[in-house]
């Protein structure tokens, strides 16, 4: 292949003194490429990468030239036990269609020192017309496609959402070289790196690599109030200056103390914390950092910038200032509670704001807009959770996040602070005054019963970014002219698996488990956070409460993990159901779907029954009412007959499938967003209108009576710990339809007591034949409209050979044969 004009792409350190020089394609010329070091820096040694460094990363590597090998590392796949799973090369050049063919099998092989999959061939058979490269993936033999590893460099996404590795013939490991220089190197202050060649010179930023961001400190961080003194601490590993602003009261912010800080001595192993002490105790000062460094690029350093401390207990608001608090005045959360056991849950997803902007209390308008207000609603014997007997709220995010003004609506997803409560939901913020109010709320709800799960983002963050001036580099996904990565969607990538990130997520969260007694976390976009980091988060926080609640929005736009979950602490929301139940009330699906969700999604998807987080409908996107509606326009507030009788088959299904049922607040009554598919600013439309349980109050008693029955001793054998035996389920189809029935404990193996549950999702009554099943002594429990009590359960249907279900119909049955 001829050669053509080169650059460079990127240079980076993988310690202070050895790096890699990346070029935009495979230097083909003899001897190096034309690059030299600003700054009077040298090079002790340059030379070409071995290129099967780049197959690990890349997935492809050309061995020789004409020929091609494509790489699996079964590192970056723990879900794919490749000693009895045959993997596959797919791709454009095969019509992605390379799974169970011979001639696209990936065979063991040892590539630097490791154990890999690998094809080999020839190069000219994975390209497309006109030489150019292709798009590929690894599928395995039973049609599973594997995610592409977290950092590949050719990651490329379609405009259906599809992440795959591109293969580029221009690219094939031999355009990256390895230094070594002439000394050591300071982070803060970096050489350039420039190319000159025949058409001019052009220069680049030399920047840390792998080694830089596993830097970090053990040491305390924030302000830290002790007795007579108050220690500030911050990590900014490429900062050249840090300085402290410090004021008694909000009046002094134009003019307040200004310190510089020291930053330790790497010899101590502290490297890139800066800090000060002050001999008084400064507890309810306000503070705030100001940053100096190299800006431009992947850098963001601005002095003139406040910036949040990422530790600070408490703030005003999202652009701070910080307070100073000393943790013996924040005290502990609630430690009296016991939280349930996760096969037992039943969760409700709410929005502080949501629940309380017409809860039926007397309040004043600051204790409506937050925590104080929703911990009068909790308190009330009237109050809406509690008498729809969920046992578990997942709130939607209280920790400070990016909107303007205190009446702001905002669902929370944009964190500027992961210590600090929401500014906006305390009464007085500028004297910290959440934090109490935080305390007091979690206390309530777990004095009616009701565990306390928060939703957490540390997959992004909100405006001000104040983690970007800190050091950009370090806490964010971006290439090497500092455009920021953006898998969340929302304009950049926390990069959770920088040591001192991942710290910054684990402190955060035992925080709120020690100080405010929550029950566990739901972490938003979690395909980000990895794999990795997520057991690291699992190991840490069970070290501080081992029967904490850990559940993961397991996608992104990048890809989805729950597969590669089954092994951890860690249960998923599940979006296959979600899909699978919106269809299947409307008589679409297949029988084999029905009967995998109703068993809990068992072994892809979950190891173990609770790690499903079985749900309908979230925050995101229309409600389930304007999903299912036959109304045009998506609109279900004027609820027609079949929707009712369609949210009532979810219920039924909803908390009598295996795994942890989740509803979204207001389904019980028919909640409509009038069909608005994003609503994150619209408290308008969010907040709950209790008015509606009047409106449909069959409905909300149906839920109730659903959920009540699911957390009775009957209702154990809805809640697995362990996987049911083989024969536990049994299940009957009326003719070629979606209608059927299904026994629980059929082979009796959890004791006499069985379950018969019927339904009927089509518009036609159906005959679902049981056979001798009919002969036990079976006493009706519901129906698709209520649950039978007192008399009225001696007059139920009784159950034929021939079982008759009428159209958009359900029966609930219970034997003690």
């Amino acid at each position: 292949m001829a050669s053509r004009a080169n650059k460079l792409v990127q240079a980076r350190l993988e310690s202070p003194e050895r790096g890699v020089i990346e070029l935009e394609h495979d230097w083909r010329a003899r001897g190096l490429p034309p690059v030299s070091l600003a700054g009077g820096v040298s090079w002790a040694r340059l030379e070409r990468v071995p290129a099967h460094a780049y197959g690990f990363e890349s997935g492809y590597f050309a061995p020789a030239e004409g020929r091609l090998m494509f790489v699996l590392d079964p590192q970056s796949h723990p879900d794919v036990d490749v000693a009895v799973t045959e993997v596959f090369l797919a791709g454009e050049f095969n019509g992605w269609a390379g799974g169970g063919k011979d001639e696209w099998r990936l065979e063991v092989t040892v590539l630097g020192g490791r154990r890999v999959l690998a094809w080999t061939g020839l190069a000219e058979a994975c390209e497309t017309a006109g030489g150019e490269g292709a798009l590929f993936k690894f599928v395995t033999d039973d049609g599973r496609w594997l995610a592409v590893p977290a950092g590949a460099p050719n990651a490329v996404r379609d405009d259906g959402g599809n992440v795959n590795l591109r293969y580029d013939p221009e690219r094939t490991g031999r355009h990256l070289f390895q230094f070594e220089l002439d000394r050591p190197l300071n982070l803060a202050a970096l050489p350039d790196v420039r190319w000159h060649d025949g058409e001019g010179r052009v220069t680049m930023p030399l920047l840390p690599g792998a080694f830089f961001f596993r830097l970090g400190s053990d040491l305390p961080l924030g302000a830290l109030v002790r007795t007579g003194e108050t220690v500030f601490r911050v990590f900014a590993p490429r900062a050249e200056v840090v300085e402290l602003c410090l004021c008694a009261d909000l009046e002094s912010q134009k003019k307040p103390h200004v310190y510089v800080m020291s930053r330790r001595a790497d010899a101590h192993g502290e490297a890139g914390v800066w800090e000060i002490t002050l001999e008084q105790n400064l507890h309810g000062w306000f503070y705030w950092y100001q940053v100096t460094g190299r800006s431009g690029g992947c850098s963001l350093f601005n002095p003139s910038q406040r910036v949040l401390d990422p530790y600070a207990l408490a703030a005003v608001h999202r652009n701070g200032p910080g307070i100073v608090l000393d943790r013996a005045w924040i005290g502990t959360g609630d430690r009296g509670f016991k939280t349930p056991a996760w096969h037992d849950l039943v969760i409700a997803e709410a929005h502080v704001r949501d629940l309380v902007t017409h809860a039926p209390v007397e309040m004043d308008a600051a204790e409506r807009r937050g925590f104080s207000g929703l911990r009068r609603w909790v308190e009330s014997e009237d109050f809406y959770l509690s008498r729809l007997g969920v046992n578990c709220v997942e709130l939607q995010p209280v920790q400070e996040f990016d909107n303007v003004t205190t009446e702001e609506y905002h669902w929370g997803y944009m964190t500027s602070n992961y210590f600090s409560p929401e500014s906006s939901y305390a009464v007085h913020p500028e004297r910290a005054s959440g934090i109490k109010e935080l305390q007091q709320l979690v206390a309530a709800f777990h004095r009616r019963g009701i565990a306390v799960i928060l939703d957490v983002v540390y997959n992004h963050v909100g405006e001000p970014a104040h983690l970007m001036f800190l050091d950009k580099l370090y806490y964010f996904y971006q290439d090497s002219a500092g455009n920021l990565s953006n898998w969340s969607g929302c304009g950049n990538d926390f990069r959770a698996d920088a040591a001192m990130a991942r710290r910054l997520i684990i402190d955060s969260c035992r925080h709120f488990i020690e100080a405010y007694g929550v029950d566990g976390f739901r972490f938003d976009l979690a395909d980000l956070i990895g794999r990795e980091v997520l057991v690291d988060i699992e190991v840490a926080l069970k070290r501080t409460k081992p029967d904490v609640i850990l559940i993961a929005e397991p996608w992104s736009f990048r890809g989805h993990i729950a597969g590669e979950l089954r092994d951890t602490g860690w249960a998923s929301w599940n979006d296959g159901y979600r899909n699978f139940l919106r269809d299947y009330v409307h008589g679409r699906g297949n029988r084999e779907t029905f009967e995998y969700f109703l068993k809990g999604s068992p072994w892809h998807y979950a190891k173990w029954p609770a790690q499903t987080v079985n749900y309908v409908e979230s925050h995101d996107d229309r409600a389930w009412l304007d999903v299912i509606t036959e109304n045009p326009n998506h609109d279900g507030h004027l609820t027609t007959a079949n929707d009712r009788r369609r949210t009532h088959l979810m219920a039924a299904v909803l908390l009598s499938s295996i795994g942890i049922p989740m509803l979204s607040s207001g389904q019980d009554f028919l909640r409509s967003k009038h069909g608005v598919n994003n609503t994150y600013q619209r408290g308008d439309l969010n907040a709950l209108d209790y008015r509606r349980i009047l409106r449909y109050p069959g409905t909300h008693a149906y839920f109730a009576d659903w959920i009540a029955f699911r957390r009775s001793p009957l209702g154990g054998l809805l809640r697995h710990f362990s996987r049911a035996t083989d024969g536990f389920f049994r299940f009957f189809w009326a003719h070629d339809s979606l209608a059927g029935a299904v026994v629980y404990n059929a082979d009796g193996s959890q004791g006499s007591e069985r379950l018969l549950l019927a339904i009927n999702p089509t518009l036609h009554d159906v005959i679902v034949p049981i056979g001798e099943l009919a002969e036990s002594d079976w006493s009706q429990v519901a129906d698709h409209e209520h649950f039978l009590h007192g008399p009225a359960a001696n007059r139920g249907q009784r159950v034929e050979p021939e079982l008759f279900v009428p159209a958009l119909g359900l029966a609930l049955w219970v034997s003690r044969d």
